[in-house]
């Protein structure tokens, strides 16, 4: 039976006794924890320790240590976040990055929406006017998650060898994946996606897939490897918000990954509908960039998902055929 050793030293853990082993670092101990050195903040001994030299810094009997990390202000569920393919979010707004007047307009737009994933277009390089601005100068990539996708691709090969670029260029493994039918609905083709799905997924891509809102199709590209399931609310750019609620719904029900609407959502009522149908979060950008004021909208769509997902874990009132007075009866004068 294991007992106490020499070696066990006793510190002070976030205000709390803990039981350590000497000679460990500080970045086991937090891994001890099952936290990431480099998602915490460490003070030992009311002294700032350097993230860089946490490694280095070994913990000594009656050490004070306390690890901090940045949690989500105000009154929101600290537990109500979402996760896709091994990483968490907090945020259930993804927003694109086309169709804003520049690149600061959309970095604004990115702020105000509070979203921590943005999807980015892999285009070719401009070698006649390299030093153009480009979308990382703006939105900073350590800083938010870019989410490389397909868009523009109307086969399973265009999209294969767009998202290799992209792995190639960024070291992006978390992709979105969607494979367009024709130009004038760019509605997808479910073959091809189907297809550049399971030749994705077996190369260590984790593809999130736009797909039609069928909840058949949607299943068939999970088992495929899809790690998130994108099925549209209406026509891309179209702004005519969710158009088949009760499929968006069998989707989510029959889905053991997470679905997130994408395409169609024209304005916050749109994405609150989306979040109350139990979608674990909404993807947008023509909403925001064609908005009169895209900074505002940003702000109101950023509103609606919360308020979406905070009905949807209320759980709504049942639907009545009839009238229920809300005050009694009895006792009228």
């Amino acid at each position: 039976m294991a007992t106490a050793t020499m070696t066990d030293i006793s510190i002070q853990l976030n205000g709390d006794p803990h039981k350590t082993v000497a000679g460990m670092s500080i970045a086991d101990l937090v891994r001890s924890l099952e936290l990431d050195p480099a998602k915490v903040a460490v003070e030992r001994n009311r002294e700032i320790v350097p993230r860089s030299t946490l490694a280095d810094v070994k913990v000594a009997d009656g050490d004070a240590l306390e690890i901090v990390h940045f949690v989500g202000g105000g009154d929101h569920d600290a537990d109500d976040s979402w996760s896709v393919a091994g990483k968490t979010f907090q945020s259930r707004l993804i927003v694109g990055t086309g169709k804003y007047k520049d690149f600061e307009e959309n970095a604004a737009a990115v702020e105000a929406a509070g979203a921590e994933i943005v999807t980015v277009a892999i285009r070719r390089v401009n070698v006649t006017d390299p030093k153009q601005p480009v979308l990382m100068d703006y939105i900073d990539p350590k800083k938010v998650t870019y989410l490389p996708n397909t868009a523009g691709c109307f086969n399973a090969d265009e999209a294969i060898r767009t998202l290799r670029l992209a792995r190639e260029a960024g070291g992006w493994d978390l992709v979105k994946l969607e494979v367009l039918g024709e130009a004038k609905t760019l509605y997808p083709n479910m073959k091809e996606t189907l297809e550049a799905t399971e030749v994705l997924a077996k190369e260590g891509f984790k593809p999130m897939v736009y797909c039609v809102d069928d909840p058949i199709a949607a299943k068939q590209l999970e088992d495929a490897g899809a790690v998130a399931i994108m099925p549209l609310g209406a026509p891309i750019g179209s702004g005519l918000g969710i158009q088949n609620r009760v499929t968006i719904r069998l989707i989510v029900e029959g889905a053991s990954v997470p679905v997130l609407v994408d395409a169609g959502v024209g304005t916050a009522s749109d994405a609150a509908v989306a979040m109350e149908l139990g979608c674990e979060g909404v993807l947008m950008n023509t909403a925001i960039a064609e908005a009169k004021q895209p900074i505002r909208m940003a702000r109101a769509m950023r509103l609606a998902v919360e308020a979406g997902r905070e009905a949807y874990l209320s759980g709504r009132m049942g639907k009545r055929m009839y009238a229920d007075p809300s005050s009694p009866l009895s006792g009228l004068i």
